[in-house]
């Protein structure tokens, strides 16, 4: 096993070890994906909406270097014809994007040396194979010399756009690669079986094209067939709630409110297992994303964005044009743009069926409430009293 490649099981043996909510029916979906040209997945959901958790399970299936038949036997993809087909049959190559931020000597430097990192553990288990420099041409060779076909999984795809997101020329690099490993149709289908994306923001637009046009993406506000995998579901918290001593209807109050797809319910998994574990209501996710990030969004003040938070905040919906969105955090021209990216980032929930926005629940309200009644917003807190 290593730290890029085949990393094994040892996250999702972890999260099975404790209170696990089944969501390996995911794998089912990626199954019918393998080989096909509907093999490359993007699934974008807001922060401690359990996208690792997603990640680490579709390793912990796919990696030929463990046998993880222990780990799945009492979980619903058992059930699914396509489960024993590939279950430890691939090369799994896991790249979390923060990780390589971190461990970086610049953020500059982050691409370079995520492609040296995994290029040199690539070059230990095919070490006949002639050596190239970047990951794209390495794994182009390797199939080439062996037939050999890989799996990626990446987790936070994103990151880079959220802490470089005024360096251009780094996100530019970025993409080039994504591009490189993701973009030629003829020679993906000889060296990747499939890919899975995840990450807090959709796909980068360039124009009005994605900077990867072949990835079939599932968003906040396009979930759909795979919204029952966003969050918990209603069903799964009610479960939940029958071993506790909080009743269904106050974690409902607090924690329920994206309503993807057909009318499903879905809740943050982080508020629902921190406030089950803890026997108290409390605002849990949004702890990891302090009101810091509201007020900067809040300062923009594009036309009328003042006054539809108040009136959200008061229980109102908001009309929305989200296509204007270009899927980052810096083109910023229009309120819209700024509700569409509070949806991506969880601070609001979106109906597709009226195009309209709201705060979803007491949680993410209070963190409003908190947003405009301090600092400089002496006028929005104003307007709210």
């Amino acid at each position: 096993m290593g730290n890029y490649v085949n990393i094994g099981n040892a996250g999702f043996a972890a999260a099975v070890r404790e209170t696990y909510v089944d969501k390996t029916e995911l794998i089912s979906f990626i199954n019918s994906t393998l080989g096909t040209k509907r093999k490359l997945t993007c699934v974008s959901r807001p922060r401690r909406f359990g996208k690792s958790y997603a990640a680490q399970m579709l390793c912990a299936y796919y990696d030929k270097s463990c046998d993880s038949s222990g780990l799945f036997s009492n979980l619903k993809i058992t059930r699914d014809r396509s489960y024993k087909e590939h279950l430890n049959r691939y090369n799994v190559i896991y790249l979390d994007i923060t990780w390589f931020i971190s461990i970086a000597r610049n953020i500059k430097d982050t691409v370079t040396e995520l492609q040296a990192k995994v290029v040199e553990e690539l070059r230990g288990i095919y070490p006949n194979v002639a050596q190239e420099a970047t990951l794209p041409e390495t794994l182009a060779k390797i199939n080439e010399e062996t037939g050999n076909r890989f799996i990626i999984i990446i987790d936070e795809w994103d990151a880079l756009f959220r802490e470089a997101r005024n360096d251009h020329a780094l996100q530019e690099q970025y993409i080039q690669l994504l591009r490189g490993l993701f973009k030629s149709s003829g020679q993906i289908d000889k060296m990747i079986e499939a890919a899975y994306m995840t990450g807090i923001l959709p796909i980068k637009k360039y124009g009005t094209q994605s900077a990867m046009t072949d990835f079939r993406e599932y968003t906040m506000l396009q979930p759909e067939p795979l919204e029952e995998f966003i969050g918990f579901t209603e069903d799964e918290v009610r479960e939940l709630c029958e071993d506790s001593k909080l009743s269904f209807s106050e974690v409902c109050e607090w924690y329920d409110g994206y309503i993807l797809g057909d009318n499903m319910h879905i809740y943050s998994p982080k508020s629902v297992m921190d406030a089950l574990s803890r026997n108290r209501i409390g605002n849990y996710w949004t702890q990891s994303e302090t009101y810091e990030s509201l007020k900067i969004y809040i300062d923009l003040n594009e036309d009328g964005l003042k006054e539809a938070i108040v009136q959200m905040i008061g229980g109102a919906h908001a009309k929305i044009d989200t296509g204007t969105f270009q899927n980052d955090m810096t083109t910023i021209k229009r309120k819209d743009d700024i509700l569409t990216l509070l949806v991506h980032l969880g601070y609001l929930a979106y109906d597709a069926g009226t195009k309209r926005v709201f705060i979803p629940n007491e949680e993410v309200r209070q963190e409003f409430v908190r947003a405009v009644s301090t600092g400089g917003h002496q006028e929005i807190a104003k307007l709210y009293r």
